[in-house]
């Protein structure tokens, strides 16, 4: 009997130290940002990426008129936001060099380069325009550095199709510092369908770039989930707003899912862990996913904002566009910082909402 009981016990603690911990996204708070709030002749809003540095955040303002960021101070106590304090706006409008003229600006991402102090920046371009979507890099006062090549299939001509509004739109540092990631919001056209009501195959392409090399080296497929709400107007659709890899190869993503008739409860917000490992496939040279087996990231659960409607202002998920680490928590547990674009306000009543979370490994 001694013995059993030894075996079992020895089993429980292999078990226990092998046991692979999932990790969990905690609600703590939100905070809105009053409507029409103005700092350096520039109202806040637009508010399409968001990313953490040196103690600062930094926010890409969706204008493509005056394409531009902000540079914040959120003060976080006790689990709370208690305010956000937005310090200076930077205009990219460089002149020693064509980059800006030459590219439509339609800017959706922005990631700090922790060792250069550059600010990235991803743009998803026009593709009415036949503007390729574009990754970039400015200095601090938004002056043009550097572009990197993206691969042919995201260059829109009359053989690449992608859809507009599709392109590339979130973005995030890589936790190996030697280069970053790039995800798309909707499939190419020669990849996948749109997510419908029907459970069909609507793969994405989250592309990694080297810094030194300013190439794409490799890219996975994360397969977006399927619209489960009714129908009740002309607009249906779920994409792909942000991405945050928070372990190596490990990546929170953020999915919204946006149907008109519905007024300011037409957003579906969900968080999924997506996890790469040595089965998922680099598709980087795979010119059409429709055409190709492969292997996309595994995906898990792990967020919806339908369990805090009750938390949140009039009930309303807004439309979260941004993830990013903020400070440790007063545990010792790492913070997360959610921000929404409200389109300026011009599609009817949005909201400049900042979420907190908490990440927590059980």
């Amino acid at each position: 009997m001694k013995n059993i009981l030894y075996v079992l016990l020895v089993f429980f603690i292999f078990y226990s130290c092998t046991k692979k911990k999932e990790v969990e996204l905690v609600f703590l708070d939100e905070y809105v940002v009053k409507d029409s709030l103005e700092i350096n002749n520039s109202f806040i809003g637009g508010l399409s990426g968001i990313d953490y540095a040196n103690g600062f955040f930094y926010f890409v303002v969706d204008d493509s008129k005056s394409p531009r960021f902000v540079k914040a101070k959120i003060d976080i106590q006790q689990n709370k936001i208690k305010s956000v304090d937005f310090k200076n706006v930077f205009y990219l409008n460089d002149t020693t060099t064509a980059f800006y003229n030459e590219n439509f600006l339609d800017l959706e991402s922005i990631f700090i380069d922790k060792e250069t102090q550059e600010v990235n920046f991803v743009s998803e371009g026009s593709i009415l325009k036949g503007k390729s979507p574009s990754v970039f890099a400015t200095d601090s006062l938004g002056n043009f550095v550097c572009s990197y090549t993206i691969p042919d299939y995201f260059i829109p001509n009359k053989i690449v199709k992608l859809k507009h509004n599709g392109a590339f739109e979130g973005s995030s540092n890589s936790i190996n510092g030697q280069g970053f990631w790039v995800a798309m919001e909707s499939p190419l056209i020669v990849d996948g369908d749109e997510p419908t009501f029907k459970k069909a195959s609507s793969p994405i392409r989250i592309t990694y770039f080297d810094k030194e090399s300013k190439k794409a080296t490799k890219q996975f497929a994360y397969q977006l989930e399927h619209i489960t709400k009714p129908s009740k107007g002309n607009i249906n659709l779920n994409g792909l707003t942000s991405i945050l890899e928070y372990k190596e190869n490990h990546f929170f993503i953020i999915e919204r899912t946006y149907q008109s008739g519905y007024g300011a409860l037409g957003n579906i917000i969900r968080i999924f862990e997506a996890t790469a490992d040595e089965t998922t496939t680099n598709v980087l040279d795979i010119e059409s996913l429709k055409e190709t087996v492969f292997t996309p990231l595994k995906k898990r659960l792990v967020f919806n904002f339908e369990d805090v409607r009750g938390e949140l202002t009039e009930g309303i998920v807004d439309n979260i566009e941004g993830i990013s680490f903020g400070p440790k928590l007063a545990n010792g547990n790492e913070s997360l910082v959610l921000v929404s674009d409200d389109n300026f306000q011009l599609y009817g009543k949005q909201l400049n909402q900042f979420i907190l979370l908490e990440i927590v490994n059980k």
